[in-house]
């Protein structure tokens, strides 16, 4: 077990980014650059594997489509449990982020080069096992540049989301012009280039990374080492039985990845709450995270339809003409993160003013979750649009709500995450917050197979169930807000 210095207690008084720690760079480039390849890559997936092969595409049938990327994005967030426990039990948080982002940038690669379904299995594999590990060792070493009780640590992760949302904002608009231009494998391509460029400048800041960003907290005995090798042949071996015996099919994916992400969280959460090597505050704080998460699930299963529902409504109800140019339908994955980078700053910005006076976590997890079912209730003054009617300012004020809905979750999810972590779990901790991503995406592939695109005026129900929901969880997420922060011991 490693003994080395918290950050605060031997980092040098020194340069900063906007108040934050100047190593917070290294982390905001990488995934600035990720999550350019990332968004610019999965706004034209569905797209891609929907249209029909005379434009490019694979002429997979929209529902199945939209479970596979449902299932491929929760299958992102679930290989943030591999991520993590390979740091914690073997390498450390910053040498898996640096092999998870090469492995990201060889499945953009797979994409782009490799035909049709080969390259979409192939790609789609290398891309969530890397986004996966590279997603949760981020978060967790931006957690270790602040010391326990730092005020700056929500702004800190502000900030950081602002890196993330620059890349989504610039990705979709840079290959949806290629795709529209050139072709799809064109746009594929791009992205690969963009994980790329993020890997060297990673390479120039990573030495500058705290020390303890390479300990590994919890060390695998070396003659238990060949156990997790025999597992890990098992589990292939295992999932290739399953899909050449049709158990597991494309049109049944989006179920099985929320099957087996149920699974995983509540053995996380009972192998947490039952190891002798976290203490009694440690416990409670487990507990109190159990409704965070959720409300973080439910949350992700409606903002992540951005990449179904949204898309396929922006395919077929939206007006794109703007002053007789059409805009690519992968552009309108953009407006989110203009949002994001326009607003990120101010929150940052309030958290750090009102400091100890600002809501507690639980409240804005609250606020985030019933803002969400708001942004899903406003979608029934245009849910029955004529094709290609839809107004695309209706459209962005909708994408504005959900972007005030992730500010009040999703920075302060990855935050209070880190603030929860038992010592021992401090890198699975975040992997559990991302469990909830993997459930909500999932989720949001499912549910995305009740929208009937062809028939709009069928989906009343969807949209008003759905929001109303999400309205409901907040609101009772709000009413045990007193016993959740009682459970948090001293995290607000």
């Amino acid at each position: 077990m490693s003994t080395a210095a918290p950050v605060a207690a031997d980092a040098k008084p020194a340069k900063e980014f906007f108040g934050q720690p100047l190593q917070l760079t290294t982390i905001f480039g990488v995934e600035m650059w990720e999550r350019f390849s990332f968004y610019g890559m999965q706004g034209i997936l569905l797209l891609y594997m929907f249209y029909p092969a005379s434009q490019g595409g694979l002429g997979i049938d929209p529902k199945v489509a939209t479970g596979i990327v449902g299932a491929y994005g929760g299958g992102v967030y679930l290989a943030t449990i591999l991520g993590a426990w390979l740091a914690d039990r073997l390498f450390g948080s910053e040498r898996v982020l640096f092999f998870a982002a090469i492995m990201v940038m060889f499945g953009h690669i797979a994409l782009g080069v490799l035909p049709e379904f080969v390259g979409l299995i192939v790609g789609l594999i290398l891309i969530a096992v890397g986004a996966g590990g590279l997603k949760a060792n981020a978060t967790s070493i931006v957690g270790q540049l602040y010391a326990p009780g730092d005020v700056r640590r929500d702004a800190g992760f502000s900030l950081y989301y602002l890196g993330i949302n620059l890349g989504a904002f610039v990705g979709p608009l840079a290959t949806g012009f290629l795709q529209t231009t050139y072709g799809f494998h064109w746009g594929f391509g791009l992205a690969a280039v963009g994980m790329a460029a993020g890997l060297t400048q990673y390479m120039f800041g990573r030495r500058k990374l705290p020390a303890q960003t390479r300990v590994v907290p919890n060390p695998l005995p070396t003659s238990k080492r060949w156990l997790v090798y025999v597992i890990a042949v098992a589990g292939v071996a295992l999932i290739v039985a399953l899909v050449m015996t049709g158990v597991i099919t494309s049109g049944n994916l989006a179920g099985v990845i929320i099957v087996i992400t149920l699974g995983v969280a509540i053995a996380y959460f009972l192998v947490m709450l039952a190891s002798k090597g976290i203490t009694t505050i440690e416990r409670h704080r487990v507990i109190a995270f159990i409704p965070l998460f959720i409300a973080s699930a439910a949350f992700w299963s409606l903002y992540q339809q951005q990449f179904t529902v949204v898309t396929l409504f922006a395919n077929d109800q939206l007006n794109l003409d703007l002053f007789g140019w059409t805009m690519p339908v992968s552009w309108v994955q953009s407006i989110n993160p203009v949002f994001i980078i326009a607003l990120s700053g101010a929150f940052a910005a309030l958290w750090t003013k009102l400091g100890t006076k600002q809501p507690t976590t639980p409240v804005k997890f609250s606020l985030g979750t019933i803002t969400m079912g708001i942004a899903f209730l406003l979608f029934l003054f245009v849910y029955n649009a004529a094709p290609h009617t839809a107004p695309l300012l209706m459209l962005v004020f909708i994408l504005f709500v959900f972007t005030i809905a992730e500010l009040l979750l999703s920075p302060v999810g990855l935050s209070v995450a880190t603030k929860l972590a038992p010592q021992v779990f401090r890198t699975q901790m975040i992997a559990l917050l991302f469990l909830a991503s993997a459930l909500g995406t999932a989720m949001s592939g499912q549910l995305a197979g009740y929208y009937d695109e062809k028939t709009p005026s069928m989906n009343f129900d969807y949209f008003a169930i759905s929001g109303g929901a999400a309205i409901a969880l907040g609101v009772v997420l709000f009413l045990v807000r007193k016993p959740i922060l009682k459970l948090m011991e001293g995290v607000r």
